[in-house]
């Protein structure tokens, strides 16, 4: 763990071509099926130039349809899909490496050896490096459930650059990123599960104002659509998005790319890190730059873990 506010250089690229999903979930009778999906998803955004995918939150729910015997009662559908995420690790590594894309798999259910189970979101390097960042605080659906807030923090040093993962609920809170960016994060990924537009909503403004207030990029993926089999993810509404700063220079509502609610696809687009590092210093309103100067403001990095992942 480091607690130092030093960042490494990692020659990182100006321009970034990131591909949000927007994610529907869909009941097969087995994970092969659903390797199958996956690739077809990856090989389409890596097609169109996509270096970093982003996957919503909670869209590994969809492995434990292929156990029909668990797959319409909550707890038995949170261990299958907890013992599939695992036994699909593999199939992450293998497309990460075979496209050369850094995907961040849907997140699920991850039952730890003393018996918590939290909600884990695993970040795919092509060099076969994974990392990984549990939600820390959890909604009220989540807490009847029975899942638990994990840690820690982290910040994974990549050659994309820094980036750090809020999930859903996680990016309204904006202490946690940042944490974040004050850790280097340049791009914060946030994976999402709204059953309601108003919980989209809630998200993306999250997402906008993130970005606003750190000088970064944030990615929204949601899960979308109706999974009647689940009950934990049976209605899910939400559209992707990539955003930065409202800045002249780079965007004037802050919205790169945006998809429509509700409709399965990659929302895509192409960053320029090099005009939000000019933009920290140098643009409209500093906001990173002078968030020290807010009455109570204290240093936020200590406590953030940070990963290499190349």
């Amino acid at each position: 763990m480091t607690t130092s506010t030093s960042v490494p250089m990692l020659h990182a690229p100006e321009l970034l071509r990131i591909a949000a999903a927007q994610y529907p979930l869909d009941r097969f009778d087995t994970l092969d099926a659903y390797r199958a999906k996956l690739e077809t998803w990856v090989a389409s955004a890596a097609s169109d130039g996509a270096r970093l995918l982003v996957f919503p939150e909670y869209g590994a729910m969809e492995f434990a349809g292929a156990d029909a015997s668990a797959a319409g009662d909550l707890a038995a559908s949170l261990q299958a899909a907890s013992v599939a995420t695992a036994a699909m690790e593999a199939t992450h590594v293998a497309l990460a490496r075979r496209y050369d894309v850094h995907i961040l798999a849907a997140s699920g259910p991850c039952i730890l050896p003393d018996g918590r189970t939290v909600n884990r979101a695993k970040l795919f390097a092509p060099c076969s490096v994974i990392g990984w960042q549990d939600k820390l605080l959890m909604t009220p659906f989540e807490n009847d459930w029975g899942i638990s807030a994990g840690g820690p923090l982290r910040v994974f040093d990549t050659v994309l650059g820094t980036i750090g993962i809020a999930i859903c609920y996680d990016s309204e809170f904006p202490l946690i990123c940042r944490a974040l960016r004050e850790a280097g994060a340049e791009i914060i990924l946030i994976p999402s599960c709204t059953e309601f537009l108003s919980g989209y909503h809630r998200v993306r403004t999250a997402a906008l104002a993130r970005a606003l207030e750190n000088g970064c990029v944030t990615v929204q993926s949601p899960t979308i659509g109706l999974a009647p089999w689940s009950p934990a993810v049976d209605a899910n509404s939400g559209a992707a998005g990539i955003f930065v700063p409202a800045d002249r220079s780079i965007s004037d509502t802050g919205i790169v790319s945006e998809g429509e609610v509700g409709v399965p696809r990659w929302v895509t687009a192409t960053v320029d890190l090099a005009a939000l590092r000019r933009l920290r210093s140098t643009g409209e309103m500093r906001n990173d730059d002078d968030w020290k100067r807010q009455p109570g403001s204290r240093p936020l990095v200590d406590g953030v873990e940070r990963v290499t992942l190349r």
